[in-house]
C-alpha cells in the first residue's frame, strides 16, 4: 500500500511539473526589460495655478482649516 501511494505521489507531482512548463517561453532568448512607461497624471485643478504664497505659507491647522472653507462649495 505505501509503495503505491508513493509512487502515485510521484507521478502527480511530475504531471504538475510538466504542466507548468510553457512552450512559448524559451530560456535562450535575450529578454529586454524596459521601464514603466506611466500616464500623465490628471489635472484636478481645472487649469487653475497655485497662488504664490502658498509655498512659504505655514503648514498648521488654522491654515489648513482657512482652505478647506475656502475648497467647500458655497450653499
Amino acid at each position: 500500500m505505501k509503495k503505491t501511494l508513493l509512487f502515485g505521489l510521484l507521478a502527480a507531482s511530475m504531471l504538475s511539473v510538466a504542466s507548468c512548463k510553457n512552450p512559448d517561453v524559451r530560456s535562450d532568448e535575450d529578454v529586454a526589460s524596459k521601464p514603466l512607461e506611466y500616464p500623465a497624471p490628471v489635472d484636478t485643478t481645472g487649469g487653475k495655478k497655485a497662488p504664490e504664497n502658498a509655498a512659504t505659507r505655514e503648514v498648521n491647522a488654522a491654515n489648513a482649516t482657512e482652505d478647506i472653507k475656502k475648497m467647500q462649495p458655497v450653499m
